[in-house]
């Protein structure tokens, strides 16, 4: 019985975990949106603006991993 989802990405001989990709394009993610935040001065209302950061890239990670790349 074979599995339809890949275990793991080959880039030539490497092997590479499939979270590597969602990781990556999860900090991207975040990181345009932290920087729409900054434009639009919206990140003066919060505390810790470092923790919001990881906690939207943690948010986008989990809706990449629910609905892009189903491990």
């Amino acid at each position: 019985m074979s599995n339809p989802f890949p275990h793991e990405l080959s880039i030539g001989d490497v092997y590479f975990s499939p979270v590597l990709p969602a990781v990556l394009t999860a900090f991207f993610a975040a990181l345009i949106t932290v920087i729409l935040l900054n434009k639009l001065k919206l990140s003066r209302f919060l505390f810790a603006p470092a923790y919001v950061f990881i906690a939207i890239m943690v948010l986008y990670l989990v809706l990449i991993d629910t609905y892009w790349i189903k491990f």
